[in-house]
């Protein structure tokens, strides 16, 4: 090589190394590398990514800044990352400046195959029309009372059979399988009114439930890769992107058939267009027909949205829970003591066998406020949703006055804001529902949204909250009334690591019948007590 080709290298290696010593020391975050930037962290910690950026977080104070690639002209811009948990900072982002931080088109353009222009993908007045729509369902007592049916129905008849089975004959389950399963089949009634019955005896497997997971993980894949590389496996045909094609073809074939079976039951003179035919088409998708004029495609979208919201969140949730309160017995026993003693109050205490013979009512759900506590105590610890990002459209500065440029990218930690001592004390890593109840025990109260993100916060928040209690409710009081669960001895409890809290390896349990005759003598006791007259102090 030549002096002169020699001179212009070094220059250039001395010109590049200056701007990456300038640009790493703006950066508070983990080490960054020349070219590679953040990357060989982000592998090195690829199985325990939650816990990673929780301990970055804990030493910058809540905020810090990393860039994907140093590549000068990219790092400041679309390779920049801030990731925060700061209370303030997620309520900028999330609601005081929400138009500067929308989904934004690296999240669309990965989601675009499955989910189109949904609710879930989708920015500006597309996403408002689609929320005000939807917001409206929402709040009916109807769609309330569709879910409960769906719920209570695939809990009865096939959830606790299946757990029945196990207790007599001593095996182990897969709770994390049963409760996707479960979930799987409620969201598909409530979103499209058809049940694909994957909690049926023998586990079955479903065409439609099979192609929809297999889109989702390819769908997921793309967020491995970098966004020109995952294009040209698409436009190659090559890899997850055939699989991802191919799954979605199916999905879209089988929700057209719904659809158009559905828009001749409605249609006028079929006789399902009366009250009575409204009743029974209580589903989401039959709703949204009803209110407009939408394509066909557009209502796949809808449907498709709903599921992919709606179906993993609460499974993961229950499973966290499950494992939780199996291995913390005082928190049980607190939970079956509420469920007893509301059950009591409302079916009598002289017959038991009263609690167990038909579903719980919304008014005995709405009484069980310890099991919410224990509920959103786990949430905080472990949200369904870990991580979420969001695109900067113009230059801004954040509260805690970290300035992030237009082009970058926020990723607001779900999982890392339970478990800072800053914002919850310095027990934010015990599992503790009283953290939830008024001093007297007797109240649910809620925290701030910015400091429980697990439903989101802002504009955005879950539209399904509600309903998403109502169901994680129902489930767990139906089985810890009648079954005792143990992990199974050897099994390992991991987190995997995906856009979903899933456990790695499922949670393989043991499952018990549940003694009530302890708890129904303790609340017997304190009746008694309660009704003995005081007795008057000596003179």
């Amino acid at each position: 090589m030549e002096v002169g080709t020699w001179a212009v290298v070094v220059a250039a290696a001395a010109a590049y190394l200056a701007w990456f010593w300038r640009l790493s020391r703006g950066l508070s975050g983990p080490r960054v590398w020349p070219v590679l930037g953040s990357l060989p962290g982000l592998v090195q910690h690829a199985e325990d990514m939650h816990e990673w950026i929780v301990g970055n977080l804990r030493r910058t104070g809540g905020t810090y800044q990393t860039c994907i690639f140093a590549v000068p002209g990219v790092a400041r811009r679309g390779g920049l990352v801030t990731v925060t948990c700061d209370p303030r900072n997620l309520e900028h982002v999330l609601k005081a400046r929400f138009d500067n931080y929308p989904k934004g088109p690296f999240w669309h353009a990965v989601f675009r195959d499955l989910l189109g222009d949904g609710i879930f993908n989708s920015d500006g007045d597309t996403w408002v029309a689609q929320r005000k729509t939807a917001a409206l369902e929402f709040t009916t007592r109807t769609l309330r009372t569709a879910m409960s049916r769906w719920v209570s129905r695939s809990i009865h008849l096939r959830l606790l059979p299946i757990l029945e089975e196990a207790a007599t004959e001593k095996t182990h389950v897969d709770l994390q399988d049963l409760l996707l399963r479960l979930t799987f089949d409620n969201i598909c009634g409530l979103a499209f009114g058809k049940d694909p019955e994957t909690l049926a005896p023998g586990l079955p497997e479903n065409a439609f439930a099979s192609a929809f997971d297999r889109a989702t993980e390819a769908t997921l894949n793309r967020f491995i890769f970098p966004e020109c590389l995952w294009r040209c496996k698409k436009w190659l045909g090559l890899g997850m992107e055939t699989t991802l094609a191919r799954s979605v073809a199916h999905v879209d074939e089988y929700l057209a058939a719904v659809i158009k079976a559905r828009k001749l039951e409605l249609a006028p003179g079929s006789g399902r267009c009366d009250a009575a035919g409204a009743a029974a088409h209580d589903d989401l998708l039959s709703r949204f027909m009803r209110k407009g004029s939408y394509s066909d495609e557009s209502l796949q979208h809808v449907a498709l949205n709903f599921i992919l919201a709606g179906r993993d969140t609460s499974s993961v949730a229950l499973s966290w829970f499950f494992w939780l309160v199996s291995t913390h017995p005082d928190v049980e026993r607190k939970i079956v003591r509420e469920l007893c003693a509301v059950l009591a109050a409302s079916r009598g205490s002289n017959d038991p066998a009263l609690w167990l013979a038909s579903p719980f009512t919304f008014e005995e759900l709405d009484r069980l406020v310890y099991l919410k506590a224990a509920l959103s105590e786990t949430l905080r610890l472990y949200p369904s949703v870990p991580e979420d990002s969001k695109h900067v459209v113009a230059d801004d500065y954040l509260p805690d006055g970290t300035f992030v440029p237009a082009g970058s990218s926020v990723t607001y930690s779900i999982y890392s804001a339970g478990r800072m001592k800053t914002v919850w004390g310095d027990d934010c890593l015990e599992f503790r529902p009283e953290r939830w109840l008024s001093a007297d025990g007797a109240r649910f109260e809620p925290h701030d949204s910015y400091r429980f993100v697990a439903f989101n916060a802002g504009p955005r928040i879950c539209l399904g909250k509600d309903l998403a209690y109502l169901q994680m409710k129902n489930i767990a009081g139906s089985v810890l009334l009648r079954h005792r669960l143990a992990v199974a001895p050897g099994h390992r409890v991991e987190q995997k690591m995906s856009l979903t809290l899933f456990m790695k390896h499922g949670l393989r349990m043991e499952v018990h019948p549940r003694d009530l005759a302890p708890v129904i003598d303790e609340l017997r006791g304190a009746d008694a007590a309660a009704a003995r007259p005081a007795t008057a102090p000596c003179a």
